[in-house]
C-alpha cells in the first residue's frame, strides 16, 4: 500500500520558532491605505480617453482580475494589473509552455504601443494599465465593428477578444463580463481602493462573434463537465511500468464510483508548476500522481485526466483518494502575489457546482476542501501533507461563486453562538506570512490578502501561537512560516467555541483552545450550526482514515492498519461534526484486478464521523463520542 500513500513532500520546511518582530501584529487584519489616485476614475478617464462604455471597460477588469493590482506582480502567466495585460520577456518561455512570441503572451506590449507608454509603465502603473487596456479593447472594437459605438451590447466580440483565448472559452469569458453588467458589482481592492459597477440590464449583439475565428469547440464527449464549459479531455496515463509486475503502474486505479465507493468530497489543488507540465507528468506513468481535472491560470480552460469513476493518486491519503473528486489549479502556494485568476476561479466554480450537484457533495468547506485539510493517514505522514492551495487561495470568493451568491448572506455576529465559522475579510486580513530558504534564512512574504486567522495559546496579543504535536513534537508554538498550518483556521471552516474574552473568540483545535481576535466591532466569525462530537470516556482517538476493523477483511485481502493520529480528544471538548461513514477500504493492487479480490470495496460495521479537528479533517470513532 505504499504506492496508495505516496505524498509530494512540499517544497517549504517548518521553521521551529516565530520569526522576530511579528508575533506582536499575528491575526491582526490590516487594511491597505488608498493610493492617491482614485481607480475609478481612471476608469472614467480610460473610458472617455478611448471611447469606450465605461460599465464595459469596469466589468471586463472585473471578470479579469476584480479591478485588483497585484502591487505591480503578475499572474501565474504573466498578466499584470487591472486588466490583466500580458507580457514574457523576449526569449522567455511562460510557466505554461508558450514561447514569449505567442501572441497571447504579449498583450501588454500591444497596448503599450496603443497608447505610447512603456511596458513597464503598464506593469507597475496601474492607471496606465487601465488605459492600455482601454485601448487595446478598443482597437478590437474598431477592427470588428468599425468602430466604437456607445451601445454597451454592441461590444461583446470585442470583450471576447480581449479574453486571450482562440476557442469557447472566450465566449464563457464574455457572458461573465455581460452577467456583471446586469447583477453590478462593488468591492474594496487589496489596495484599497473602493470601486462599483453599476447594475443595469443589456443585451450582447454577437452578430460579429464570426468575425473572431474561434477554434471548434474542443469539448469531448467523454469530459463529464457542465454544459458552460468545453472541457478537454487528455487521459492520465494507466500503464505498467514492469513487464512482468501488474502491481507496478500509473497513475490511477478503475474503480464503479459511485456504484460502489461514494463521492464525498471535492480536493481544491494548485499544480506548482505549469498547465502543461502538470498535463505531461500526469500522462507519464512513472510519476505515480494524477488528478481528475487540470485549470488553467491565464483563461480558466479545463482538461479531465481521470474520469470521476475512477481513483487518481492526488491526496496522499488513500481514504480520501477513495471518495474524491480531485481538480488541479495552476498556481503556486509560495507565491501569493501572484495570484489565482479570476477566469480559474469562475470556470473552477461552475465544475464544482455539477459535481456537487451530480454525487450530492454538500456545497460547504467541510467537503469542499483544500489539499491542506486532507488528514494524513498516521501521525509520521501527517507532517509531510501538502499545504497546497494555501493561504492565498480565496476561500469566501470561491464558495460565493459556487453557490452563486455574493457575500454568502452575512449574518449578525453573534456573542452566544456556540459554533462559528470563519470568515475573515480576505481583502483586508493580512496576516504575516514568511518563507525560507535551503539554508534556513527567513523573509516576510509581501502583505496580501489571505483566508485563516492565526490562533494563540492564550487571549492575548503576545500570546505565542498555538502548538501541533505532529508539526512541532518538541512543544514548541507553530511559526508564520507559509507550510506551517499548526495555528490556522481557514475561511469557512466551522469550530465549537471553547470559551469567550473582552475582543477574543476560543475554539476548540487539535485538542487545545485556540484563540483569535473577533468581536462584534471587527468581526471574523459567523455563527453556525450543526452536529458536534465530545468524547465519552476522558479521551477520544483520531484518524486520518475510516478502515475496517482487522478481523472484518476476507482472507484474500489483507488488512489495513488503523493508526491513531498523535491528535486525541479530551472530554469536554466539542468538534464539529461534517458528515458519517462507515468504515470501508477500497482494496486495488494490480492494473488489471488479476489478484483474488483485487478491485473489491472492504465494508465494516464501525461508523465513524468525519469532524473539523484542526486545520485538516479527521474520524473519530462513533462509538468513542457522543453526538449532540
Amino acid at each position: 500500500m505504499n504506492r496508495h500513500r505516496t505524498v509530494r513532500i512540499a517544497t517549504a520546511g517548518l521553521a521551529v520558532a516565530v520569526l522576530g518582530g511579528v508575533a506582536a501584529v499575528l491575526g491582526q487584519a490590516a487594511t491597505a491605505a488608498p493610493s492617491d489616485r482614485v481607480r475609478q476614475q481612471d476608469f472614467t478617464d480610460a473610458a472617455r480617453e478611448f471611447h469606450v462604455p465605461e460599465r464595459v471597460l469596469l466589468a471586463v477588469s472585473y471578470a479579469q482580475s476584480r479591478w485588483d493590482d497585484h502591487g505591480g506582480k503578475p499572474s501565474t502567466t504573466g498578466a499584470y494589473g487591472p486588466m490583466a495585460l500580458v507580457w514574457r520577456p523576449t526569449g522567455a518561455v511562460s510557466p505554461r509552455g508558450l514561447a514569449a512570441s505567442d501572441t497571447r503572451t504579449q498583450t501588454l506590449i500591444k497596448a503599450a504601443k496603443l497608447i505610447g507608454s512603456s511596458p513597464k509603465e503598464l506593469r507597475t502603473d496601474p492607471a496606465e494599465n487601465i488605459r492600455g487596456g482601454a485601448a487595446l479593447l478598443a482597437q478590437y472594437e474598431k477592427r470588428l465593428t468599425g468602430g466604437t459605438p456607445a451601445t454597451e451590447g454592441k461590444w461583446y466580440p470585442a470583450v471576447a477578444k480581449f479574453s486571450g483565448s482562440a476557442n469557447s472559452e472566450a465566449l464563457t469569458f464574455a457572458n461573465d463580463v455581460y452577467s456583471a453588467l446586469k447583477s453590478g458589482a462593488s468591492r474594496t481592492t487589496l489596495d484599497g481602493q473602493k470601486m462599483s459597477l453599476r447594475s443595469g440590464g443589456v443585451t450582447p449583439d454577437k452578430s460579429a462573434t464570426k468575425r473572431l475565428r474561434l477554434a471548434a469547440s474542443p469539448k469531448a464527449a467523454k469530459t463529464e463537465c457542465p454544459a458552460s464549459l468545453d472541457c478537454l479531455y487528455e487521459p492520465a496515463a494507466h500503464a505498467q511500468t514492469d513487464d512482468g509486475d501488474k502491481t507496478k503502474y500509473g497513475n490511477y486505479d478503475t474503480a464503479k464510483r459511485p456504484t460502489d465507493l461514494k463521492i464525498k468530497y471535492v480536493v481544491i489543488h494548485d499544480t506548482e508548476e505549469g498547465y502543461d507540465q502538470t498535463k505531461k507528468q500526469f500522462s507519464d506513468p512513472t510519476s505515480a500522481t494524477s488528478s481528475h481535472y487540470v485549470i488553467r491560470s491565464s483563461d480558466g480552460e479545463v482538461t479531465q485526466m481521470v474520469r470521476t469513476k475512477d481513483v487518481p493518486w492526488h491526496a496522499g491519503n488513500w481514504d480520501f483518494n477513495a471518495h474524491s473528486v480531485g481538480i488541479e489549479h495552476e498556481g503556486y502556494v509560495e507565491k501569493g502575489a501572484t495570484w489565482f485568476t479570476e477566469p480559474m476561479y469562475k470556470n473552477s466554480a461552475r465544475l464544482v457546482r455539477y459535481l456537487t450537484k451530480k454525487f450530492d457533495i454538500p456545497v460547504n468547506r467541510g467537503h469542499i476542501i483544500g489539499h491542506d485539510n486532507v488528514p494524513g493517514q498516521d501521525t509520521k505522514g501527517t507532517a509531510a501533507m501538502h499545504t497546497d492551495p494555501g493561504p492565498y487561495w480565496d476561500w469566501n470568493h470561491y464558495m460565493d461563486l459556487i453557490r452563486g451568491t455574493t457575500a454568502d448572506t452575512k449574518p449578525a455576529w453573534s456573542a452566544k453562538a456556540k459554533q462559528v465559522q470563519i470568515a475573515p475579510d480576505f481583502d483586508t486580513n493580512k496576516p504575516p506570512v514568511s518563507t525560507c530558504d535551503d539554508n534556513g534564512k527567513c523573509t516576510d512574504l509581501p502583505a496580501q490578502g489571505a483566508s485563516f486567522v492565526y490562533l494563540r495559546s492564550a487571549p492575548s496579543d503576545d500570546a505565542k501561537l498555538l502548538g501541533d504535536s505532529a508539526l512541532h513534537p518538541d512543544g514548541t508554538a507553530s511559526t508564520t512560516k507559509i507550510g506551517d498550518w499548526g495555528a490556522r483556521a481557514s475561511a469557512g471552516q466551522r469550530f465549537a467555541v471553547a470559551a469567550r474574552k473582552p475582543g477574543w473568540t476560543g475554539i476548540w483545535y487539535g485538542g487545545r483552545v485556540g484563540w483569535f481576535r473577533d468581536s462584534e466591532k471587527a468581526p471574523v466569525t459567523r455563527p453556525a450550526k450543526g452536529h458536534t462530537v465530545t468524547p465519552r470516556a476522558a479521551s477520544a482517538a483520531t484518524y486520518g482514515e475510516a478502515f475496517p476493523d482487522k478481523s472484518e477483511y476476507p482472507k484474500q485481502i489483507p488488512a489495513q492498519a488503523v493508526s491513531a493520529l498523535a491528535y486525541k480528544l479530551k472530554q469536554g471538548q466539542k468538534y464539529t461534526v461534517v458528515g458519517a461513514t462507515k468504515a470501508n477500504y477500497y482494496y486495488a493492487k494490480t492494473i488489471d484486478a488479476s489478484k483474488p479480490g483485487d478491485h473489491t470495496v472492504v465494508t465494516g460495521k464501525q461508523k465513524y464521523y468525519a469532524i473539523q479537528l484542526n486545520h485538516r479533517l479527521a474520524y473519530v470513532k462513533a462509538s468513542d463520542v457522543k453526538l449532540s
